[in-house]
């Protein structure tokens, strides 16, 4: 169980209150007044930061939510402070509100600047927000599905030969949907997954994707699938393997559960791809340099945009890079 629910077991179970705001410190290692709450007699589970009333906090953008609230209240405990409430209203998605309130709990532990602390606070809630409207969804599109097995099979070689889990975790953004699937200071990877009949074709979303400017490094990772039915590893397997492979470090845990989030993979979603299973064909890496069949951003002539095109993967051959090559050039600062 994650600490973070037990502190509210706790505070549920807790004969001694009936009405009101119930505060907890999550750890003495959490520096800023951030606290796991319970709000009585709904039961509401909370986080409750408390805050300098001199910060001024604008919430007029968070009028319209479901399953989460966000308030301002004053902190009856201390005159000069008010209380920043982020409050779960629909316990079903309790489950996803732990994992989101654990990795912040971990990303805001040092913090000791309180306009920092509040922009963080609600720069979260704003993504929670949206991933709760995912949590309602019908799960992933077999695409989707496939996509995000090609870079869980990349984070687990990536995990297994590195130990630095927490950087190797951070540098895995494909969830956040931006350019590249991994990247760090001074380098990128992008993951490309083929299915079935297109196997030696892959497909590239923009001009920036394969454009090694700014780079010392930047690699294409091309895992060629077959999928079967009731056969094969599922994403399911492969999300507990990692799971387990992070076990010995819970903070690193919570962060891969909070990006599978980010990722739309919510638990409740499991049945839907239990039954699909994956064999890998093939995996090679490229090295993209020099005549690497691409186009990069200066190529474009002024006034085109959205530039989408295919690489025929066999064409790439002269660029091939082994594990170790690569794993070599995978260095944090």
């Amino acid at each position: 169980m994650m600490k973070i629910n037990q502190i509210w077991e706790n505070l549920e179970n807790d004969k001694s209150f009936s009405h009101g705001l119930i505060l907890r410190r999550y750890s003495s290692a959490v520096t800023p007044d951030v606290f796991v709450a319970i709000k009585l007699p709904e039961k509401f589970r909370c986080i409750a930061a408390s805050i300098s009333n001199s910060v001024k906090i604008n919430l007029s953008t968070f009028t319209r939510l479901k399953d989460l609230s966000i308030e301002l209240i004053p902190d009856e405990s201390k005159s000069e402070k008010n209380i920043l409430l982020l409050k779960l209203l629909n316990i079903q998605n309790k489950d996803i509100f732990s994992v989101l309130c654990e990795d912040l709990m971990s990303n805001i532990s040092s913090m000791t600047n309180e306009g920092t602390l509040v922009k963080e606070l609600l720069n979260r809630f704003e993504k929670w927000a949206s991933l709760f409207d995912k949590a309602t969804s019908q799960g992933l599109s077999a695409e989707e599905q496939r996509g995000l097995y090609g870079e869980l099979f990349f984070l687990r070689k990536f995990l297994q030969v590195h130990p630095d889990f927490m950087n190797i975790l951070n540098s895995w953004v494909g969830p956040e949907r931006q350019i590249r699937d991994f990247q760090s200071d001074n380098w990128s990877l992008e993951v490309k997954t083929t299915c079935d009949n297109n196997h030696q074709k892959v497909h590239v979303s923009s001009e920036r994707q394969l454009d090694t400017v700014n780079l010392e490094a930047l690699f294409l990772y091309h895992i060629s699938l077959e999928t079967r039915q009731n056969s094969g590893e599922t994403l399911n397997d492969i999300v507990q393997y990692i799971l387990d492979l992070l076990s010995p470090d819970l903070t690193s845990q919570n962060r891969f559960r909070n990006k599978l989030l980010e990722a739309g993979y919510f638990d409740h979603h499991r049945n839907i791809y239990d039954k699909t299973g994956y064999f890998i064909r093939q995996d090679f890496f490229y090295k993209v340099e020099k005549n690497f069949p691409r186009i990069e951003e200066n190529d474009i002539r002024d006034g085109v945009g959205d530039v989408k095109y295919s690489i025929v993967i066999s064409q790439c051959s002269g660029f091939k890079r082994t594990d170790e090559q690569v794993f070599k050039s995978l260095l944090f600062q």
